[in-house]
């Protein structure tokens, strides 16, 4: 088939795809974009200090100014904490962490095998909902899901011979894009629910419910962002990432490894004895079995606090889990004969990420100056304020309140702080119109979620882009927004129509949490 039939038999929606991702790639590399957005930042600081862009922070009352980073204090600034914000840079430290497992499990062979073992024989999309599910609902793990899942996922694609590209994006933009929803509740939804409560707090003094109140929405959320995800894959993005054996076989991916013989066998009852060991040790220190409090737990409460050591340490403990069953396999198999065979696999993963090493240097500057400066904070306190002069009220206002969120998002990672600026505008204006705030929770929370896969600062962004490399060395920004705006798009809209539903119903939308004051 000639390459002009190809492409006239393209539809309108790959088409479309195909222009984002070679308008994108005509980008700079990442490296070059992101140091060109430091001083894009420094030069708007500047800007914005000699205007006197100011605004009041909503939370504690305090006018928040610009600081100038073109100047000898930003100079200084700059200067002095380089090294500092770099080795501070948190996706660095957990990709690297994480690469001390996950290398051991690719490596070995452990990983291909166990998938065989229990997905070898299912369809495709029972794995792609499998990932779908499994990523929306991996928040319970904080941000774990964007480290561990989509390399997982590679290899998971590639067992039933598919793109291992495919599988990336399907786990990364479900980790990313669903990231508010899931069926257990977590550190987000208490993290949330805090500055809700004080905002509330603001116009009824006794308003006191608890971390559930949107978690029926978020229930429901996580079985039709499965169901719609699932289907986008596999009616409307397989087709885009045909892939052959060949293809297959330059990834280091054998195919005879399907094929699982009695060595293997042996090698996953070692794997499994080694993990269910592991686990115990896990419960010992997670549970209060040797005092009131479990050697994990956090001074004042449990292990999920976002204090205590079991959570801090969730990308270790996550790496442990795959490093200890992939070594035994290894050992069992006799790939691992000795320790420095073991070393070995791992200094290749290490090496693997070499160039997301070097990337991270340059966005660490870029993300600091961006906090610094106070931009980002500005830029959401004036929106809050936008919106809330407009005059929307019902559906129109929430849509609108979601789309603030999706834009704030962009330029403000952390969930906690975007809330922090927003919560004390919205609650308390939403109250005052009469609606719960727990439907303005709800919709903020949306908000923050669907442009987390399209925000090329976003903060785990390049860790997709260096897992993607892996297979294929000119993936650039274009390619992973391209592939990001399908799941996007289709999560928005499935949110949205959930929105309208559950307003023009009046259904609750979790425990002590509704859609309007009673």
């Amino acid at each position: 088939m000639s390459e002009g039939n190809t492409l006239a038999k393209k539809g309108f929606f790959d088409r479309m795809l195909d222009a984002i991702e070679r308008a994108g790639n005509k980008l700079p590399d990442p490296i070059t974009m992101f140091l060109g957005l430091a001083v894009i930042v420094v030069l708007i600081s500047a800007l914005c200090d000699v205007c006197g862009v100011s605004a009041v922070n909503p939370a504690n009352g305090k006018t928040i100014t610009a600081f100038n980073l073109f100047t000898i204090a930003g100079l200084q600034y700059f200067w002095s904490n380089v090294i500092a914000n770099f080795a501070a840079f948190a996706p660095l430290t957990m990709v690297l962490v994480a690469v001390i497992g996950s290398a051991v499990a690719e490596k070995s062979g452990f990983l291909v095998a166990f998938m065989e073992k229990f997905l070898g024989r299912a369809k495709g999309w029972v794995v792609t909902c499998m990932v779908i599910f499994l990523g929306i609902n991996l928040n319970i793990a904080g941000d774990a899901g964007f480290i561990i899942l989509p390399p997982l996922s590679a290899v998971l694609y590639m067992s039933i011979g598919r793109s291992p590209l495919l599988g990336l994006y399907v786990a990364f933009a479900s980790v990313a894009g669903g990231f508010c929803a899931n069926l257990i509740l977590g550190m987000s939804d208490a993290l949330a629910y805090g500055f809700t409560e004080a905002a509330a707090q603001m116009i009824n003094p006794k308003y006191a419910e608890s971390i559930a109140i949107n978690w029926y929405f978020l229930m429901a959320s996580c079985v039709m962002l499965t169901l719609a995800g699932t289907i986008l894959v596999e009616k409307g993005l397989l087709h885009r990432f045909p892939i052959t054996r060949e293809e297959l076989a330059k990834f280091d991916f054998d195919e005879n490894a399907a094929i699982i013989t009695p060595e293997q066998n042996k090698a996953l009852r070692a794997a499994g004895i080694g993990f269910i060991i592991f686990l115990a040790v896990m419960c010992l220190l997670s549970f209060p079995i040797f005092s009131d409090k479990a050697i994990l737990a956090g001074d004042a409460s449990g292990i999920t606090a976002g204090s205590a050591p079991f959570t801090k340490g969730i990308i270790f403990t996550v790496s442990l889990g795959l490093f200890i069953p992939g070594v035994c396999y290894g050992a069992s198999l006799g790939k691992y004969k000795n320790d420095r065979d073991v070393w070995a696999d791992i200094s290749q993963g290490f090496a693997e990420m070499g160039n997301y090493v070097f990337m991270c240097f340059f966005i660490s500057i870029f993300t600091n100056f961006f906090s610094v400066s106070n931009l980002g904070t500005i830029l959401a306190i004036k929106g809050a304020s936008f919106l809330g002069n407009i005059g929307f009220t019902g559906i129109p206002l929430m849509i609108g309140l979601i789309i603030l969120s999706c834009i704030v998002n962009i330029f403000i990672g952390s969930a906690s702080a975007k809330w922090a600026i927003l919560a004390p505008v919205f609650v308390p204006m939403m109250m005052l119109l009469g609606y719960d705030p727990a439907i303005t929770q709800v919709v903020y929370r949306i908000g923050d979620s669907i442009t987390n896969p399209l925000s090329p600062l976003f903060t785990y962004m390049p860790v997709l882009l260096g897992y993607a490399r892996r297979y294929q060395k000119d993936v650039g920004l274009g390619t992973v927004i391209a592939n990001m705006l399908p799941y996007s798009l289709t999560f928005a809209l499935i949110w949205i129509l959930q929105v309208i539903v559950w307003v023009m119903f009046d259904l609750p939308l979790g425990i002590g949490g509704g859609i309007y004051l009673h």
